[in-house]
């Protein structure tokens, strides 16, 4: 097996552990392969491990890769989305993780109508108020729920990005209070937002302990990530 299978075959036992020690089934986390930076050849060889889910940060590299990546492959932008580059997105992503404003999504509301596409979106919340992270602020976001159900987009939930230098208790305060967020916004919208997308290689496993639904795993499936020039 190449290392790429091989660090599948134990993130996905690790998830399930996970799960157990929860109390959840292990179909409860889907595990998400954020190919962004790595060849194509690389998603092939996740894809023929049986990895179906992949996500881009960049809406240029995942116009690049999905038309030439298996047609069963579902594509993710995780990454910041600027409102004119929704189109190319749509064109290729199944999911836009990262919604982040009105505009933003009324955009994606208006070209999903024209392109015939019905997108599953995540609300990207800054739960830990980072400066310099990108997401709304967590009273900001019922608005946006309702606005996503007004358009009748498909919100299924919401995204955040741990600050990278958090210790274990502080990123684990930081995933329980989104999910603290998403079970009343579900409660006052009448919105379930089943998905929460929490989670990369370094703290995956404190936020299934917190209710995550997606983790977002790079290096831990890839390897050392190719720099960029």
């Amino acid at each position: 097996m190449d290392s790429i299978s091989l660090n599948l075959s134990s993130l996905l036992e690790q998830i399930a552990q996970a799960c157990h020690r929860s109390g959840r089934s292990p179909g409860a986390v889907k595990l998400l392969a954020v190919s962004k930076t790595f060849p194509l050849q690389c998603v092939f060889q996740a894809h023929a491990a049986g990895q179906l889910c992949f996500g881009e940060n960049r809406v240029q590299e995942l116009a690049a890769k999905a038309p030439l990546a298996p047609p069963d492959c579902e594509w993710h932008l995780i990454g910041h989305l600027q409102r004119n580059k929704v189109r190319l997105a749509l064109e290729h992503a199944a999911w836009i993780q990262s919604v982040d404003s009105l505009p933003l999504l009324h955009r994606i509301s208006d070209i999903a109508a024209e392109l015939h596409r019905q997108p599953k979106i995540l609300l990207e919340v800054n739960i830990s108020g980072e400066a310099s992270k990108f997401g709304l602020s967590p009273d900001a976001v019922e608005e946006m729920v309702l606005a996503a159900q007004e358009r009748q987009l498909r919100c299924l939930g919401l995204m955040t990005i741990a600050p990278l230098a958090a210790k274990p208790a502080e990123l684990g305060k930081i995933f329980a209070d989104l999910r603290r967020l998403r079970d009343k916004l579900a409660a006052r919208t009448g919105s379930p937002l089943p998905e929460l997308s929490m989670g990369m290689s370094g703290d995956f496993l404190i936020a299934i302990a917190e209710g995550a639904t997606l983790v977002r795993l790079g290096s831990a499936v890839f390897g050392h990530r190719p720099s960029i020039e």
